[in-house]
């Protein structure tokens, strides 16, 4: 004889207290009730659909993309931070090669930028 687990009954969830927390919050709750829906055959169209996109091939393609434009977008903010710190060592050299030449360094803005 098969017995089936009886659900615990359902208590009042505390709203977390930051809007992201509460957005997972409300996700993980829908996605639970799409899961009991898929469960009980009762899923609508569009919850099926839903998730048969999401286990595509082609969202998993779009999701990597997704992925790779986020790093690349990382690498470039990196490559700019690294491209300015050079400028500025390249003007300490020449300012340095001014000094020793008996030249005075020259003055610059930090407002040109």
């Amino acid at each position: 004889m098969v017995t089936r687990r009886k659900e615990k009954p359902s208590r009042p969830i505390r709203p977390q207290s930051t809007l992201e927390g509460r957005e997972n919050q409300l996700v993980s709750l829908a996605v639970d009730l799409a899961e009991k829906q898929l469960s009980n055959g009762t899923a609508s169209a569009q919850v099926i659909s839903h998730y048969l996109k999401l286990g595509s091939t082609r969202e998993l393609l779009e999701q990597e993309r997704l992925t790779r434009e986020n790093e690349l977008l990382s690498a470039k903010v990196e490559q700019m931070a690294s491209s300015k710190r050079i400028e500025e060592l390249y003007q300490f050299a020449l300012d340095a090669m001014r000094t020793y030449a008996g030249q005075d360094a020259l003055e610059y803005d930090d407002d040109e930028d």
